[in-house]
């Protein structure tokens, strides 16, 4: 049961200290609050975790400070959405808003090789009026031998070279609590140049311990890819472990199912569950066509299947693309033959374009 507060309900009133202490003396039943602090007001929710079946909901509903209560109907009850409720979910991060309404594309090397392809691919965005990437510095590997990124040797310049070309957010993988330090860390040391969104991939979405590591830290938002060969709803479990630790800027990555039935792709395309996110959670909603892909191959009509995986996405209403590019996707110490290349930046992105305006264009068709 969630127990949703009046906007800017004041903590220190004697009406909020009537209902906190109505809430802890009801039996078997804990009390999480959470707060979502926006620009305008802050909004403040709290979750009643054990046997609520037997609470009254309009007792509590007739206390001043209460907006309304609503019954879980999910496992996901922090990031789950409820009956009723309707609010667009989003957060702002360096500058950045993330939420259901807007969109953007995380286009960048899926491992950091050298320090000049790091500065090259940066130097392309910018030129773009692009103020986010992906840079991979940690990367597990099926195959223990395979390159496993530069790891935190590489923070420093790729931290220095985002502040200097106006990159905001970087998208940036970790496989271990202690990657949050590290880059934690490397980031003070370059002055906060940029900011980082903390990635958690599709070998680690059941990594429990991770997930509750980096859902106890509050200063990164979370990108989650969806598990590669688990269902939808455990996918969206293991965002909610996140929630549950405190950490509520999250967003949901849909990369592909681990299958042969989408061969001869890399995986089988899942973007059909754009909108069964959006309508199930208050999560943005990512999509991954490189890893969904996995190569450079094009139709008869010339355009590469990686553009029209992107679009199937984009028109359902994805709110971000994570994207491989590379300068040298020969040199490419991580899925070169996936990589796009700076040449095709500006077409990526006017493609993207083309199909965002189309979905906007449909969701006014809704409204008229």
């Amino acid at each position: 049961m969630i127990v949703i507060l009046k906007p800017d309900a004041d903590k220190k009133s004697t009406a909020y200290r009537r209902l906190s202490d109505y809430l802890a003396q009801l039996p078997n039943i804990k009390c999480r609050v959470h707060e979502e602090v926006g620009t305008q007001q802050t909004l403040t929710e709290i979750y009643l975790v054990g046997d609520t079946s037997t609470l009254d909901r309009k007792e509590i509903e007739a206390f001043e400070v209460v907006d309304r209560v609503v019954r879980v109907s999910r496992e996901y009850r922090v990031l789950g959405r409820h009956k009723d409720d309707t609010r667009a979910g989003g957060f702002e991060y360096n500058g950045v808003t993330f939420s259901q309404d807007n969109f953007h594309v995380f286009a960048g090397l899926c491992a950091v090789s050298t320090r000049e392809h790091v500065e090259q691919m940066c130097r392309a965005l910018k030129a773009h009026g692009q103020v986010c990437t992906r840079m991979g510095a940690y990367k597990p590997r099926t195959n223990p031998y395979a390159f496993q990124g530069h790891g935190k040797n590489c923070l420093p310049y790729v931290f220095e070279l985002a502040g200097k070309y106006g990159i905001k957010v970087v998208a940036m993988e970790i496989t271990h609590d202690a990657h949050i330090a590290e880059i934690s860390e490397a980031l003070e040391r370059a002055g906060n140049p940029t900011g980082v969104m903390l990635q958690i991939g599709t070998r680690n979405t059941q990594n429990f311990e991770l997930l509750k590591s980096a859902g106890r830290q509050r200063r990164f938002p979370i990108l989650l890819k969806r598990g590669f060969g688990i269902t939808l709803e455990e996918s969206l479990n293991a965002a909610e472990y996140l929630a549950s630790e405190g950490n509520r800027n999250v967003i949901f990555c849909l990369r592909g199912m681990k299958t042969n039935m989408g061969d001869p792709h890399r995986n089988l395309v899942d973007f059909a569950h754009v909108p069964v996110v959006k309508r199930l959670t208050h999560m943005p909603v990512c999509i991954d066509p490189s890893h969904s892909v996995g190569s450079r191959a094009a139709a008869p009509d010339g355009i590469p299947d990686l553009f029209h995986v992107t679009a199937q996405g984009v028109i359902a209403g994805a709110n971000m693309v994570l994207v491989d590019f590379h300068p040298e996707p020969a040199k490419a110490l991580v899925d070169g033959p996936q990589a796009l290349t700076l040449e095709e930046l500006p077409w990526f992105l006017e493609d993207v374009k083309l199909v965002r305006d189309t979905y906007e264009r449909r969701r006014k068709l809704v409204k008229s």
